[in-house]
Formats: structure tokens, sequence, C-alpha cells
């Protein structure tokens, strides 16, 4: 038994750990999860290389020089000659919020014309400096951004033209109008109720109605077995495992728009596991427990309902990762129940994983980790603070902008309903996900360990169909793509317009959809991701016609449809999905 004095030291080291933990997380409530540590360091970082080299400083005072004649001569000539003349700087191609007739007018044109050069000039501040971490120099511009983005002349009354007119023509009315919906959704926020609109479009109701039954029920899964569409199906039933950030019925939305509803009437048995809301009972759920009580449990439950078949797997996001996963251990294992595998926006590279990458440091998951620590899981709101931020022109400061400028409000989407519906995570399960994956890349890398021995993507067999999507904030293509350098059997890569959501969500006769898609073999050479984006062939339409003519070529003779007996739990959507 220890004696009195190490008890002391103990008890003194679990207290300052404690002390130190709840700090955290009241600072993090009001950072939105952003360690001042990660953010100092980085600043720092980028503030002495910036005064330790006065050469880069020569070139931002000449740059400025330059920038301030320029605009001084697009000022007065617009002045003088009205809107004739051509612009000092462009806005970049997803940059939106001047693209209106108004902002061509003096003196709004030189307003914005103004900001985009000082936003340019930070840019060429915050980037090029020698010694600067790749990580800090992407915070430091990242953040700078964000700064210069909130004080954008479209975000405010007497600096938008558009917010002007439209004050003008209604008399006001648009200012009390937007009054009036700054305080409903501070109301709805208080009270922890859904954004204006959501109303509209119920579980199980309006979205999420395909027909089916939940035939399993674990403390961490409902699974889901979709009813049949056609008087036979293909033998292999298909298992879609979606990401646990967010409710399962992305991919059942509104009828028009459900992939489960397209799979079933191609004549395929679906399965879809639904992920449980955690609370503060499941802090300690493991990413082991995700895979084991997940996907395995889900494969063990189909093999009793349809004994002998082999499954197509189908991964999204975050399920895609765990599936990639699953499949290497399967295939370590030597566990053949898998007759494809699909990664819809998946990541199984975390290199390049875009601009989430710069919340992903030790502060910065140190930090994070501790906010998780107190409570039990990541809130929804606090996920959402990141998202959010990675396009604050669109998610934040446009709506901000349309909502209690304009006094309008943009009509709910099934799409935009679901992405108000999200879910939390565990602690210790976010915590894996964040160290083993995104900091130290373990998958990619062959340190992943499963049932304590490390698994390696090389060792799966079975072809393999990736998705990526052009504007993709969350698992970029360019990093999706990698796949084909981490498995070493036949990958066929596809990527589609749109976004992380938009994309996957691709129903046939949707417009301004295309794609490019390519099949590679096995021991064929590597191609480069931008060798292959200039070379693969692009289609018009719909993705999710060549997706299915896939697996069904993978597939064996039709049958009859499983028979589910008595095996139901209740009628889908089941009762997770409904939990907040």
């Amino acid at each position: 038994m220890p004696a009195p004095d190490r008890r002391d030291a103990y008890a003194i080291t679990a207290l300052g750990d404690i002390i130190d933990r709840s700090q955290h997380a009241a600072i993090a409530r009001m950072t939105m999860g952003l360690s001042p540590a990660a953010l100092l360091e980085a600043y720092m970082d980028w503030a002495i290389h910036l005064a330790s080299q006065p050469g880069k400083r020569l070139q931002l005072f000449e740059k400025a020089v330059r920038k301030s004649t320029r605009l001084m001569q697009y000022a007065t000539g617009r002045a003088l000659r009205g809107a004739q003349g051509g612009q000092c700087i462009t806005p970049l191609p997803q940059d939106y919020r001047f693209k209106g007739d108004d902002w061509q007018k003096w003196p709004f044109n030189v307003m914005y014309q103004s900001f985009l050069l000082n936003q340019q000039w930070w840019h060429n501040a915050t980037t090029g400096l020698r010694g600067v971490s790749k990580q800090h120099e992407a915070m430091v511009e990242f953040m700078s951004r964000q700064a210069l983005d909130m004080v954008s002349p479209s975000n405010f009354l007497f600096t938008n033209p558009e917010v002007m007119r439209k004050t003008v023509e209604t008399g006001g009315r648009n200012l009390i109008a937007g009054l009036q919906n700054m305080v409903e959704d501070w109301e709805r926020k208080q009270s922890g109720g859904k954004p204006v609109g959501t109303e509209n479009f119920v579980v199980g109701r309006d979205v999420a109605v395909t027909p089916g039954k939940v035939v399993y029920r674990n403390r961490l899964i409902e699974l889901i077995q979709y009813a049949p569409a056609t008087a036979q199906v293909r033998p292999e039933p298909v298992l879609i495992v979606p990401a646990w950030i967010m409710k399962y019925y992305i991919l059942d939305l509104s009828p028009h728009n459900s992939m489960v509803k397209y799979l079933t009437e191609q004549g395929f048995t679906v399965y879809m596991v639904s992920w449980k809301n955690p609370d503060e009972n499941d802090r300690d759920l493991a990413m082991e427990d995700y895979r084991q009580l997940g996907i395995m449990a889900a494969l063990d439950r189909i093999g009793e309902i349809e004994p002998g078949r082999k499954v197509h797997a189908v991964g999204y996001c975050l399920g895609g990762t765990l599936m990639s996963i699953a499949a290497a251990a399967m295939a370590r294992d030597h566990d053949d129940r898998f007759q494809t595998l699909t990664l819809l926006a998946a990541q199984t590279d975390f290199t390049e994983a875009g601009e989430l990458m710069l919340f992903i440091s030790e502060s910065q998951l140190a930090f994070l980790e501790d906010m998780m620590w107190e409570q039990g899981f990541l809130d929804t709101t606090q996920m959402a603070g990141a998202f959010q931020m990675l396009r604050s022109n669109d998610l934040v400061w446009s709506y901000l902008t349309r909502s209690y400028l304009m006094g309008e409000r943009e009509p709910m989407t099934d799409m935009m309903a679901w992405n108000a519906d999200a879910t939390r995570m565990p602690y210790r399960m976010h915590s894996d996900y964040l160290r083993k994956l995104f900091l130290n890349n373990d998958l990619a890398e062959g340190r992943y360990v499963v049932g304590d021995r490390p698994v390696s993507l090389t060792d799966i067999r079975v072809p393999v169909f990736a998705v990526g999507t052009q504007r993709d904030h969350v698992a970029p293509w360019r990093s999706t793509y990698k796949i084909h350098r981490l498995t070493e059997t036949e990958v066929t890569y596809l990527l589609t317009t749109g976004g992380h959501n938009a994309g996957i969500v691709s129903e046939p006769n949707h417009r301004r959809r295309s794609y490019q898609v390519t099949e590679t073999v096995a021991d064929a050479t590597h191609v480069d991701a931008e060798t292959w984006a200039a070379t693969a062939p692009r289609k018009d339409g719909s993705w999710w016609p060549e997706w299915s003519a896939w697996l069904a070529a993978r597939s064996g003779a039709w049958v009859p449809p499983p028979v589910s007996g008595n095996r139901a739990l209740d009628e889908a959507p089941g009762r997770y999905v409904l939990e907040r």
C-alpha cells in the first residue's frame, strides 16, 4: 500500500490534471474548440520569421505601394468615367459576394476592390516566408482570411449596395424582417431547436421513408433491412455504413433522391447501419468498438439472414475509412465475406486532408481532448463551428447578410434539414480517430492496430470502387485518389461534380451533374492525380447508374429476395435516428 506521502502526491497530481482539463474545457466553450496556444504558436512562428527577413518586408512594402497606386488610379478613373475601365483585381471564381451589377457602381466598386487588394496583400504577407512550418503558414493564412472576411463590405448595411437598394425599395421592411429572423434564430438556438423550415422534413414522414425493418440492434447500431423493390434480387446484399458524425438518412433522403431506394429498384437487397447518438455514458467507446459493434456485428447479422452470401460493402466518409480498416483486417484474417468494397468520399491517407488539418496538432488535440473529457463527447455545435469556418463565406456571412440584412429566408431543403440533424461523437473514439488517423496517419503507413496486430490496406484483394467529389472540404478528392497507391487490387475511381454531400447525393436527372471515371487493374503503373484529372473521360449525368452497373457486373445471377421472417424489431427508420 502506498505511503501517505505518495498517496498525497497521487491526489495532487490527479487534482492538477482535473484543474488543467477543466480550465481548457471552459476556454474551449468560448473559442469553439480552437486552442489559443496552437494559434499563438503559429503566429509567433510567422512573426519571428517575418521580423528576421527584411527582404520579405521590402517586397511587402513595394506591393502595398503598387496596390495603393493602382487603387487610386482605379478610383479616380471610375469617379470621372463612371463604369468604364477594367478592374484592379478580379474576385476568385468561388467568391460570389461582389458579382451583382450594383457592386460595379461608384463608390461601392472602390470599396470591394480595396477589400480584395487588401485580402491579396495579406495572403502575400502570410505565405512564402522561408522557415515557417507548412502547418503554421496555413493556419496563419486561414485565420487572417477569416478575420478579413468578417469586415467584408458585403456584411454591412451602408457598404452593401444590394442591401441599400432593397432597403429603399421596401421602405426598410427588409430590416424589420431581418430583425424578426434574428430573434427567431436566437430563440430556437437558446431552446435547442432546429433551424426554421426543418419541421417540414420529419424523419419517417418526409425523409427516410424507404420501406424497411430494423433487424438488429445493439448499444451502438440498428441494422435496417430494406424491402425489395423487384421480383428478384442480386444474391449479394449491399451493406452501407455511413459516417456517425451525422444521421444515416443522407443516403435515404426524399424518395426522388434516395440512394437506398435507387439501389433497391436496381435489384439489390440493401442493409443500412443507423448509428446511435452517443451521450456521456458512451465516453469510452473506441474506434475498435465502432468496428466490432458496427461493421462486424452487421455482417454477422446479415450472415444469419442470408447464410453464405458475400456482401457488397459500402462506406461513406468516416464510415468508409472504418470500412477500409475492417476490409484490411478481414483480408489479413482470411475472412472473405466481402464481394466488393465501395468508398464514398472516404479517406485512407490523411496527409492531404484539406483545411481540416489546420486543427490537427498535438497542442490542438490536447485542448480538444480536454473539452471532450469534461463532457464525455464532442457536441454537435462544436463540430458545426469548425465546419462552418472552412466555408465561412457560404455558411456564415452570406447567411447573415441574406437573412438579417436582406430579410430573406432561403427555402429549407431535405439536405439542409439533414445537415441540421447532427450527432455527437464519444470522447475516446474521436481522440482515437484524430490521433491515429489525422495526426499520425497510422492506417496509410501500416501502423493501425486491429486485434493486437497492425493492418495493411495492401492486403485488400476485392475490387474497389472509390468516389471523390470536386468541391469537397472534408475529404478532398486528391486525398481519396490515394487509394490507388495504398491497395494492390482493381480500383475504379470516379470523380463527380459537387461537394462532400451534394456530390454523393447525385440522383439520375439531377441537373448540371457530370463525372470522370477510369478502371485501373492491380498491376498497372501509377498515374498521378493531376494527370488523371486531365485525361480521364468525362460523362454527363448522375454517377449512380455507373456504380450500379459496376456492382451488377460483380454480382451473381438473380435469386428470390430474402425473407426477414420474424426478425424485425421495428419498422424503418428505427429508434436511434430519432434520438436527439
